[in-house]
């Protein structure tokens, strides 16, 4: 019987030399970093969405006739900005049966509530069929010439 047994060829050998790792300065450069990047990101981000230049609520609705729709809301805005929404009526099926865009301009501190800055408002709407719900679709900034 021969004892001879090849030589185990060791895991440097085969792959090669481990790399050299960060020294750990390197590592919490980095994470402080990656950590600063992410807290002026979220900041950044959340500056940007957390301002709503204007919002509306929907308050109610009647339909009159199989050809009409009347639609109230809630508009809250700048005061000195213009906005227009989108106002539509439903049928039973979810279909748009009326459309209008109203504009809403600037308001005075006695108008509404809040100084002015929510208002409330009222829109007849022409139907091409009977609608049975209507509200606010959307509200934008109008931007100044």
């Amino acid at each position: 019987m021969s004892t001879d047994h090849a030589p185990i060829p060791r895991v440097a050998n085969r792959y090669g030399a481990p790399k050299p790792s960060l020294k750990s300065s390197a590592k919490r450069r980095i994470i402080w970093t990656v950590l600063a990047v992410a807290v002026i990101g979220t900041a950044l981000f959340s500056l940007m969405t957390g301002i709503k230049p204007v919002t509306f609520k929907d308050v109610g609705f009647n339909i009159p006739g199989p050809t009409s729709a009347r639609v109230d809301f809630d508009v809250t805005k700048d005061p000195d900005a213009t906005t227009q929404c989108a106002i539509q009526v439903l049928n039973e099926s979810y279909a748009i049966v009326g459309w209008k865009v109203v504009t809403i301009g600037p308001t005075n501190a006695d108008d509404g509530i809040d100084n002015g800055r929510t208002t409330a408002h009222s829109t007849e709407l022409r139907t091409e069929s009977p609608g049975v719900t209507g509200g606010v679709n959307s509200c934008w900034m109008v931007e100044s010439p």
